[in-house]
């Protein structure tokens, strides 16, 4: 049942430039907010992480391939689930498409989650994606960044998510962390983002805005700069599954 006003053409456009201006707004304080994340302090990675992969064993240093920066998808699949989280099934979908431009961009895309590789594979292989994912058992790794909780947390009904101490709502949760390493090959930890503030990344630019490089082109966005058609670039998607 239609309940809107309905309105002449002028009219129409009268209400949508006043919209329009609001919407203009709210992009600029955005861009200002992603500036800021953009320069934020770092911290830098000391600890030895190590992931398991198509590759087989692989350090946090490994999983760059040879870019300066790093995305990390926090995939809610925990040791012995059967299939991926929804959520985090429905952002990787979205994900996808954005990984070949994105590694293209010296910024390196992977997946990890707590659950043993096999599973991992089995699911990535059902869903039929292409970009990495590796597993963090037996490390710290998903401890450490806040996406994974101990018996510990689950017996007091507490853990620490999205940077502040929530009740306990699942063994997993989701989120993006990213790093950048220097040409001395240290890494630092310069940002991560965890519960709704993950919905409005998926596309390359809602990427690239948190990595420290950010966006990376010209002034004006001329993405003539860098980007080609998906299937024009020197390395697809695919391969960054299972190289290094």
């Amino acid at each position: 049942m239609q309940t809107h006003k309905t309105v002449s053409r002028d009219e129409w456009m009268a209400a949508r430039r006043e919209l329009l201006a609001k919407e203009k707004e709210l992009l600029h304080a955005t861009d200002a907010v992603k500036r800021q994340a953009r320069e934020l302090p770092w911290v830098k990675v000391d600890k030895a992480y190590v992931f398991d992969g198509p590759n087989g064993k692989e350090t946090l240093s490994d999983l760059f391939a040879g870019r300066s920066q790093l995305i990390v998808k926090h995939f809610m699949l925990g040791p012995g689930w059967q299939e991926g989280c929804v959520g985090c099934s429905f952002g990787a979908d979205q994900v996808e498409g954005s990984v070949v431009h994105l590694i293209n961009h010296d910024v390196m895309f992977v997946a990890v989650s707590r659950a043993p590789y096999p599973e991992i594979a089995a699911y990535h292989e059902r869903m039929g994606w292409k970009f990495k994912w590796v597993s963090s058992n037996g490390s710290d790794f998903n401890f450490d960044y806040h996406v994974s909780f101990t018996e510990a947390d689950k017996a007091r009904g507490k853990a620490l998510y999205n940077f502040e101490l929530h009740d306990y709502m699942s063994d997993e949760m989701p989120g993006y962390s990213v790093f950048y390493k220097d040409e001395a090959g240290d890494i630092f930890h310069t940002y991560s983002v965890f519960a709704r503030g993950t919905e409005q990344i998926g596309g390359v630019y809602g990427f690239l805005d948190m990595t420290p490089k950010g966006r990376n082109e010209p002034p004006g966005g001329n993405l003539t700069s860098w980007v080609r058609r998906h299937d024009e670039y020197d390395e697809k998607a695919g391969d960054s599954c299972c190289h290094g």
